[in-house]
């Protein structure tokens, strides 16, 4: 994507930054590496962010562990990285330079606004999107980055560093309960106990769910859920959810197993949303989607919500502090791509200043 006006050095306009800064980087499958940077140049509606913190998300661990997701192949040096916060120190010549000095949540992403998905608001599926730490685009395992003004949201000074950036992965949970249709009432069945399972619970009952069964093989997480959104908990290896008749079914596992028994669980007319990254193909209960009308649906990423996201966490209805179970220095950033795998970690995050 171009614009009009030629990207400009924010260290050459802005007295006091750096020309260069660190990053840590994926030099190739399995391997990090720290290294020093240009600073991200600044095109004219774009603002540079000083970065406070990075939540590391699965994706994140999947190009470290195996080298591409789907179509998306590292196949270069990559930045990873993509929920976080951080303040503005810089803006672009057509940016309000009153916007200096603010902390910001980051929708990491950068729609072309022109084709047809972007012009119907489906902005999350326009085919030229750039998107954080997707290849060949950087992400925010770095101490700067850049991004178009309207898509840095000022945050209250009530919102930690932590649950800003964390304000990401809550989008995918609202996106996914916006698409489920859950409403005052409904009653909602959610595979697989992490971070975003957990997200999408509290994101639920947000949204007014009444009941909220949540699975996964993991007692100790199952235990964590039921305090942080879940009003019920099932042991996927000894109970089943089959029957429980949900208003919708939301997989943030990934398992095959778990989305064919939570299909199961969906009552007439319910609807189903894919959430989990698993297998490209998985056997589905056809014949039982089509008897029910059951409405099935992937989700990718979201549009549209940073707003609402930072309205319920100044509210108090969502908590995404409590996730947080490790904290990594950006020379650590291996170690906190392999932290997930450690007993009792839910989620980690990366500090580029430290």
């Amino acid at each position: 994507m171009t614009t009009s006006a030629s990207p400009t050095s924010p260290a050459a306009t802005t007295p006091g930054l750096p020309r260069r800064m660190r990053a840590a980087v994926l030099a190739r499958q399995g391997e990090m590496t720290l290294e020093t940077l240009p600073l991200p140049t600044l095109d004219p509606d774009q603002v540079l962010v000083q970065v406070a913190a990075v939540g590391v998300c699965g994706s994140d661990v999947h190009y470290y562990d195996h080298g591409r997701i789907g179509p998306y192949v590292v196949d270069h040096p990559l930045v990873l990285g993509h929920e976080l916060s951080g303040r503005i120190v810089a803006v672009g010549s057509s940016v309000d330079p009153e916007r200096v000095g603010r902390r910001v949540a980051v929708e990491p992403q950068r729609p072309c606004r022109k084709c047809p998905q972007c012009r119907a608001g489906r902005y999350n599926l326009c085919p030229d999107i750039e998107f954080y730490a997707t290849p060949p685009v950087d992400g925010a395992f770095a101490e700067y980055v850049a991004i178009q003004d309207d898509f840095a949201f000022d945050i209250p000074d009530t919102l930690s560093d932590e649950a800003a950036a964390l304000i990401e992965p809550l989008s995918v949970g609202l996106w996914a309960c916006e698409r489920a249709g859950i409403r005052p009432g409904s009653r909602v069945l959610i595979a697989g106990a992490g971070p975003i399972g957990v997200i999408t619970a509290q994101a639920a009952r947000a949204f007014g769910a009444a009941e909220v069964y949540i699975t996964d093989v993991a007692e100790d997480r199952l235990a964590f859920a039921l305090g942080h959104g879940a009003t019920h908990a099932l042991n996927a290896m000894t109970e089943s959810a089959e029957g429980l008749d949900v208003d919708a079914f939301i997989d943030a596992s990934g398992a095959a197993p778990a989305v064919r028994a939570g299909i199961r669980a969906v009552a007439p007319a319910g609807k189903v949303i894919l959430v989990g990254l698993g297998a490209d193909d998985v056997e589905l209960p056809v014949s039982f989607i089509q008897n029910r009308e059951i409405w099935l649906s992937g989700v990718f990423r979201y549009t549209n919500t940073w707003p609402l996201a930072i309205q319920l966490l100044a509210d108090g209805k969502v908590d995404l502090d409590v996730l947080v179970t490790g904290r990594f220095a950006l020379a650590q950033a291996e170690e906190a791509l392999k932290a997930g795998k450690q007993p009792g970690q839910l989620k980690a995050v990366v500090y580029p200043g430290r």
